[in-house]
This record gives C-alpha cells, structure tokens and sequence, in this order.
C-alpha cells in the first residue's frame, strides 16, 4: 500500500530519524511525533493509514496513546516494545493494538508487518484464505492442508477462521475467546489452550513443533505461512 500515511512516535530522535528514511524510500508518507500529545494531535489532524508507536513516551504510555485512538480511529497500530516489556506489551494489546515488533528490530521486518497490517486493514470479501498449504473456504467451511481434508467440529473452525482471517497478527487470549465463544469466557484461557492443542494435532504433521500455529508465550497465537516465518 505504497503511499499511504503512517505515523511513526518515538522519543528517540534516532529511531524516528531512521524509520522516516526506510518509510519514505519504501513509498509511504511519514508523520513523526516524539510524545503522546504531539501524537494523538498529529492523528486528528491528519488521520493516518498505520500507527507504528513506542509503548514508552516522555509524556505518557503508548498504551493510553493507542487506546484514545482507538475510540476514533480504526488505523491499524504496531507497536514497538522493549524486552521484558511482556505486561506492557499485553496490554497494549488489550487497549487495540493490533501487533509487535521487539527492539531492537531489523527495519525489513517491521516493513513486512505494517505490509502486512494495511493488507489486512483494506476491505476483502474473499471466502477463501490461503496460509502456505493450508486453505480455509469460509463459506463451505471447508479446510485441507497440502490438499488433505481436514475435519474439524465447529469451534475448532470458528477458531481457525479467527486466526486466518488475521493471518501474522498477534491474537491475544481474550481477543480469541470473546471472538469464538463470546464475553462469558474472556478469561477461560485454558479452554482455549485444548482447541489450539486439538488444531494443531489436526493441522501440523509435528503437532509438537508447529509451523502454522505458533504460540506467543503469555499473550497469544499467531497464524502464519511458515515459508514467511522460517518456521
């Protein structure tokens, strides 16, 4: 999505000085910010297509930031976070964030993230999502893997629905419950945890070292193409 607006917000003059140059040579328009005021009146004043965004600001957390866009805007947000940043992070995610990259990151993979993010944030109408080999036709509800029919009862395909039709992004445990199984189980991650087990022993050939269907350790899953991820 070459020449969209994306926002960058970083107190750190070099990080904003080098994801402005890598941005602009990969053909977005870039608007920077380095506190969280200067950030939500950059937004409002020009509504952007992505917000990458530092969770630490001088003037505030990156998760307040993210959820005051939120409540206006449905600008797909990536976050940068710090190691052992993993609360922060989580929360982040809870407050609508929609992915991650850890400092400090190689710039071509933060560019194949926010890809990525503007990919999924444009409309699509496409029954059919395709990770690697595995196909997932949402209106036949049908799924196989490198052609293989795979039978699954309709909460394992309603959670697989959810993670494909977010292919790459971070899916946080509530976000996942709330969506397949509504508000009453939002907290219920252990329910969770024995359909991902169910899936992955249906979908990948070494359940126990999967390649679609990773976990992110104490925030969520994420569904990937494993000839993308390395996997």
């Amino acid at each position: 999505m070459s020449g969209a607006r994306v926002l960058v917000v970083d107190d750190e003059p070099q990080i904003l000085r080098a994801l402005q140059t890598s941005l602009r040579g990969a053909g977005y328009e870039v608007v920077v910010a380095a506190t969280a005021e200067e950030a939500l009146s950059a937004a409002a004043m020009r509504p952007p297509a992505a917000v990458i965004l530092d969770l630490v600001l001088p003037d505030g957390s990156g998760t307040d930031v993210c959820r005051e866009l939120r409540s206006w805007s449905s600008a797909p947000v990536l976050v940068l976070s710090v190691v052992g940043d993993e609360a922060e992070k989580v929360a982040a995610f809870d407050a609508g964030a929609d992915d991650y990259v850890q400092k400090p990151f190689g710039i071509d993979e933060l560019l194949a993230r926010l890809r990525a993010l503007l990919r999924r944030a444009g409309p699509s109408t496409e029954p059919v999502i395709e990770v690697g080999e595995l196909v997932v036709d949402i209106e036949k509800r049908l799924v196989t893997v490198a052609g293989r029919r795979v039978q699954l009862t309709p909460n394992e395909f309603e959670l697989l629905r959810v993670l494909a039709q977010n292919e790459g992004k971070l899916m946080t445990h509530p976000t996942i419950l709330r969506e397949v199984w509504g508000p009453a189980y939002g907290t219920e991650s252990h329910y969770l945890h024995v359909y991902v087990s169910q899936l992955r022993q249906k979908l990948e050939s070494d359940p126990a070292r999967p390649r679609y269907l990773l976990t992110e350790p104490g925030a969520g899953y994420r569904l990937v193409d494993p000839a993308l991820s390395g996997a």
